[in-house]
């Protein structure tokens, strides 16, 4: 059997041995890991030696990780041929202050940008703005966010003093895509994930709406399931009617058809019927013919009176005789 060759590794995932796989099959004995968390204390030992890994920071909320997200990171792990990214996610306190309520808890933000293939480790309780003690503490060379001013107080822009240190490198937004965007399709559709979330089991307490937000659901539901069938029914019958007129179309056009192969023959026997030469022309000339008639009731009529003139003569010989 041929080998198998050992797979690729993502941008941002450890290889760990693993070893049950080992001894299935020694050349996949590896799996992935997320990304190491940062933990609060711990001294950040960057070596300094030619070529080394050049250390990108890209921080954000990150609620309901998209595909933006993903992009926005995966454009600062490419910022240069050896990047190792830091991304810091702020916390659910800082958040909630700074900008309101997150759909996920700050520990399932977390996890979600651990397991992002271009991270390659994760600051928790990020802070909203950047200082230089902050960047000297991670050792972090440059500061990977979109061009965008951001403002924060007092400030115009947060990133301003790092653009102009030359630490800031900037990605593009993906457009048409955010976390704002995602919340908006749900209230937009509340009542469709009210309605299919019911159907898989929650409770009207789990989805914290009323008795009778829950009852004008189901009512919707049954008049969809209603108008569903009616529309299958509508559906189904329009079938049918489409299929008769098909039919009726196919036997007209047989019938034309046939009418166009044997017009000459119906014309034919039509003329030879109805012409002055036809037969039903001369059946209906002998019919009404005078001549004829007046000749055959001639000659009935001289019949009749020779066989007359004979009997009065037989009786006239027969007096004479007797007297």
């Amino acid at each position: 059997a041929r080998s198998l060759a050992p797979l690729p590794v993502p941008f941002a995932m450890k290889r760990v041995a693993d070893p049950q796989e080992t001894k299935r099959n020694p050349a996949h004995a590896q799996f992935y890991e997320p990304a190491p968390m940062y933990k609060e204390g711990e001294p950040v030992n960057v070596p300094e030696y030619p070529g080394r890994p050049v250390r990108v920071y890209a921080d954000g909320i990150f609620d309901m990780f998209h595909q933006g997200h993903a992009r926005a990171l995966m454009q600062a792990k490419n910022a240069f041929p050896n990047t190792y990214l830091l991304v810091g996610v702020c916390s659910e306190a800082l958040t909630l202050e700074k900008k309101g309520k997150t759909v996920m808890s700050e520990s399932e933000r977390y996890d979600a940008v651990r397991h992002c293939r271009y991270v390659d480790e994760v600051i928790p309780d990020a802070p909203w703005v950047l200082t230089p003690e902050f960047l000297e503490k991670h050792k972090i060379d440059f500061v990977a966010h979109d061009d965008l001013p951001y403002a924060s107080g007092e400030d115009g822009d947060i990133y301003k003093w790092l653009k102009d240190a030359g630490k800031f490198h900037a990605t593009q937004r993906t457009e048409g895509v955010s976390t704002s965007d995602v919340i908006t399709r749900i209230v937009r559709d509340y009542d469709e994930y009210i309605r299919r979330n019911l159907s898989r089991g929650y409770s009207r307490k789990d989805l914290n709406v009323s008795y009778v937000k829950e009852q004008r659901v189901k009512f919707k539901d049954r008049v969809g399931a209603m108008k569903g069938k009616v529309d299958a029914m509508q559906a189904e019958w329009k079938g049918r009617v489409d299929s008769i007129k098909k039919e009726l179309t196919e036997t007209t056009d047989n019938l034309l058809n046939a009418w166009k192969e044997k017009r000459s023959e119906f014309l034919k026997d039509f003329l030879g019927i109805f012409s002055t030469q036809g037969k039903l022309v001369r059946s209906i000339s002998q019919a009404f013919s005078p001549n004829v008639s007046e000749e055959e009731d001639a000659g009935e009529g001289e019949d009749a009176d020779g066989h007359h003139s004979k009997r009065v003569a037989a009786d006239e010989e027969e007096e004479e005789e007797e007297e």
